[in-house]
């Protein structure tokens, strides 16, 4: 059995959820290919980039020295053209590389979240999910767009413009080690403020995602009670907080771009001072002072992408670890992955029986945390405009507070027979409906399906045996024909009709202008509730 993980949330700091370069190495890893190649181009850009400031004293020296420059120049010209070819093929194979990793990121979140535990799903808000999916990931692209794998050549670069510093003038390099030093300070300090105010900012904008689909998915009501108003200044509200979390990264942002001219400026202003005078008493000439200078820009240059890198790759690093929360839950395929040796073949083959026997169950902590947020939101929205709270059919409230429904629920189902449970709101009828294919597990007790315990079982071999139409009937935006297809794609159209036919459907699709093929619209709004019941039931 595997170990449980935890569940989206908080860290115990209360500062959002932690992700790490490491973390990126599973993604990057899909694409090494091309990182070599990214790699190798680094390294010739590198060098063509650092014999250049060479060249350029050795012309100097030579006109000083009134000699003829002959194919030097020309050698010089070539190496910056050759630089910049180099440069913009390595933009281009990482801007594809980019695209492709948050192309990755986002099937491996889709294909988790389509098979996470029902619970995970009551537990947390659809448009942060969603969030996750189509913002979260778009950061990826600047880890690799903006520092991350051409690190290696600005690196390059760096090492090489310190060293060839070194040996013309180490007095100068001294004095830009400790500008470029108390650069690097300031931005230490700032890159984890930046992280933790980019996790603040993706989790707004996960709420405002939320609001708004949740705000679109009940515009009846919310027409209907006259609340567009209330809806409008609430999601604005939100809108509100993304916008000044956004704010938080602009801000701290705002002073680590500076740093690297501040530095640059700074750098320069002390080599043309301090080497001014260095060229006055003979230390060095006139042409080492040009070199100096241009590995002083060499070595800032490096030194700016990185800072600036600084803010993208922790803003990265933020939406990493919402995803990476996504992506360490334990999922229905792992779980059924398990059971699958201790599957009796004749299980699946059986008529469908169920059987309770001391069944109590309690709903996760944070399950009952969210429907009560959930429940406190709809009452905001609709109390000022008296409207009665519209009650989820399919919601079942906790009996207490803490959130168990079921004590010691016993009873069995025979084959072949027709049960109607009866009880209150909130006695836990959907709550069975939930344990017996296991979409939830019993806290304690026994819950059998076909003689079988529905723990030993996989969840596909149980629901190819059940069907289940909640209350709140869910249509896609497709044609008939599509919906009753969703749960059996290779149905017939005979045995298409034929379940319509048993659901006493079949004669109301026939007398819509296009029959089966009639698109029902968004969660099937075209059609009524009734046959929105009994197409689900068909399906």
């Amino acid at each position: 059995m595997s170990t449980p993980r935890r569940g989206l949330g908080r860290s115990p700091k209360n500062d959002g959820p932690r992700a790490s370069l490491r973390q990126l190495v599973p993604f990057l890893l899909e694409h090494k290919r091309v990182l070599v190649v990214v790699a190798v181009l680094s390294v010739l850009e590198a060098a063509a980039t650092l014999v250049q400031p060479l060249l350029v004293g050795d012309v100097i020296g030579r006109v000083q020295a009134g000699e003829a420059l002959g194919i030097l120049i020309w050698i010089l010209v070539g190496l910056v053209v050759l630089s910049s070819l180099v440069g913009g093929f390595q933009h281009y194979l990482l801007q594809r590389t980019g695209t492709a990793v948050v192309y990755s990121s986002r099937r491996r979140l889709i294909a988790k979240l389509l098979h996470l535990p029902v619970k995970e799903y009551d537990a947390r808000r659809t448009g942060d999910l969603v969030s996750r999916v189509g913002t979260d990931t778009t950061l990826l692209y600047a880890v690799l767009t903006q520092g991350f794998a051409d690190s290696l050549g600005n690196a390059l670069i760096f090492v090489g413009a310190i060293v060839a510093m070194l040996v013309i003038d180490p007095v100068l390099l001294l004095l830009i080690v400790v500008v470029i030093g108390a650069s690097a300070a300031v931005v230490g300090v700032l890159s984890g403020r930046i992280r933790r105010a980019t996790t603040e900012q993706q989790e707004k904008v996960g709420a405002l995602a939320s609001g708004v689909e949740r705000a679109i998915g009940s515009i009846r009501t919310i027409r209907a009670a006259g609340a567009e108003a209330r809806e409008r200044d609430t999601i604005s509200a939100t809108a509100g907080e993304a916008y000044e979390a956004g704010v938080k990264v602009a801000k701290a942002s705002a002073v680590v771009v500076p740093v690297a001219g501040i530095a640059l400026q700074v750098s320069l202003l002390v080599v043309l001072g301090v080497g001014g005078f260095r060229v006055a008493s003979g230390a060095i000439d006139v042409a080492q002072l040009v070199v100096f200078v241009m590995f002083l820009f060499f070595l800032i240059q490096p030194l700016a992408s990185f800072f600036g890198a600084i803010t993208s790759v922790n803003q990265a690093l933020g939406a990493l670890g919402r995803i990476q929360e996504v992506l360490d839950l334990d999922d229905e395929t792992a779980r059924d992955a398990e059971l699958a040796a201790s599957v009796p073949s004749t299980a699946t083959q059986d008529a469908a029986a169920i059987e309770f026997r001391d069944v109590h169950f309690s709903y996760p902590e944070a399950v009952v945390a969210a429907r009560r947020t959930a429940q406190d939101e709809a009452l905001k929205t609709l109390a000022d405009a008296h409207a009665p709270m519209p009650a989820d059919p399919d919601d079942e409230p906790e009996a207490d507070a803490g959130g168990t429904v079921l004590r010691g629920v016993s009873f069995r189902v025979p084959r072949g027979s027709r049960v109607a449970l009866v009880g209150p709101s909130g006695a836990g009828k959907s709550t069975i409906l939930s344990l017996a294919p296991r979409l939830y597990e019993a806290t304690s007790g026994t819950v059998l399906f076909a003689g079988k315990d529905v723990r030993a079982l996989r969840r596909d071999s149980i629901i190819y045996h059940v069907g289940l139409v909640s209350q709140e009937t869910y249509l896609f935006h497709a044609t008939i024909r599509e919906n009753l297809r969703y749960a059996r794609p290779d149905a017939t159209d005979a045995e298409i009709e034929a379940a319509c036919v048993a659901a006493n459907i079949h004669d109301a699709i026939a007398g819509f202008e296009d029959g089966y093929d009639t698109v029902v619209g968004e969660r099937g709004y075209r059609l009524s509730g009734g046959e929105k019941q009994r197409v689900a039931i068909a399906r």
